[in-house]
């Protein structure tokens, strides 16, 4: 089977074509010319197609020959609005209809969106898949995007993978955490009691290769996370620096309204310089709710467990990071 992978380059889609790869599958990566090909380099199996998911032509041309597309390419932060539709949106859109116009006998689309998508817990219990509550820009785009798949559900087999917060092993953003307590910090914001459910990030492949082949009906969507949710005090100040071997000096959480007036401050810096910053006040007030859902129905569905437990994936991404000299 030959699969286009979008965002093949990134964190998720890299563990996506190691895992079609060591299967015995082709993979066909969309890259950019500015990419870091460097891992999927190392991978037999792996063609490249370059262009991006906002360029239609590069897509069409991606497109024709693949029997199925896992699409994780997309902005987790923008300069501005207009940029996460363009691509986490339009980009989806563009897939889609290419997949329509050059792969009339697509196996399946897997759509990788988020939990964002549908918006956070306001009572610590897990989320319904019908919500649809998202309260950042980036959720809002995602939310789109899953709008634009059902919209050509009867036209595509298309499922929709919903990842909790995914970390792991090459992944950039959840980095600085890792620093911080390497450093003995403590960095919990405010009193650390709102519940957050994660995801590793090769068990969210996998949920993501098992939608490919699983029976069920086009448009369905999954939530994926291991099962496990938990404090941000607990995995802050407890799990990381276990799996670290570092205990914090001091245990006191950041105050929201102090994060708040930073975020105003960074992104005042992002408009200057013109860059895409993570701390945003929209990040900020995200950071005040519960972010919870359960992945029963994915279990069942899908033919999918996730296999390492949030203590063992800490641990395993803390060693990948020391041994490739990140941390």
């Amino acid at each position: 089977m030959k699969v286009l992978v979008t965002g093949g380059s990134g964190f998720l889609g890299s563990h996506v074509a190691e895992q079609l790869v060591h299967a015995g599958h082709t993979v066909r990566a969309l890259v950019r010319k500015s990419s870091n090909r460097k891992f999927l380099n190392t991978l037999s199996g792996v063609e490249f197609a370059e262009g991006s998911v906002e360029n239609r032509a590069s897509v069409d041309e991606a497109m024709r020959g693949v029997d199925a597309v896992v699409h994780s390419a997309g902005l987790v932060k923008a300069r501005n609005a207009s940029e996460f539709f363009e691509c986490n949106t339009q980009g989806t859109t563009n897939l889609l209809e290419a997949a329509i116009a050059h792969a009339p006998n697509m196996k399946r689309f897997v759509h990788v969106s988020s939990l964002e998508a549908c918006g956070p817990s306001f009572d610590g219990l897990p989320v319904s898949r019908d919500q649809e509550r998202p309260v950042t820009t980036y959720g809002r785009s995602k939310l789109a995007a899953e709008k634009e798949c059902a919209r050509r559900k009867d036209k595509l087999p298309v499922v929709i993978v919903r990842p909790a917060a995914i970390y792991g092993p090459r992944d950039v953003e959840i980095l600085e955490a890792f620093r911080a307590v390497r450093r003995r910090q403590y960095p919990v914001i405010g009193d650390g009691k709102m519940l957050a459910c994660y995801i590793y990030g090769p068990d969210c492949a996998s949920a993501c290769i098992k939608a490919i082949d699983a029976d069920v009906a086009s448009g369905s969507i999954y939530f994926a996370d291991d099962g496990q949710p938990v404090t941000m005090a607990r995995a802050m100040g407890e799990i990381l620096p276990a799996a670290l071997g570092r205990k914090p000096l001091l245990r006191f959480g950041v105050p929201l309204s102090v994060l708040k007036l930073a975020s105003l401050g960074v992104e005042a810096y992002g408009r200057f310089a013109g860059k895409a910053v993570m701390l945003t006040r929209e990040k900020v007030a995200m950071l005040s709710h519960h972010w919870v859902c359960e992945s029963g129905v994915t279990h069942a569905d899908l033919k999918w467990k996730p296999e390492v437990t949030f203590e063992e994936g800490v641990r395993l991404t803390a060693k990948w990071y020391e041994d490739h000299g990140w941390l």
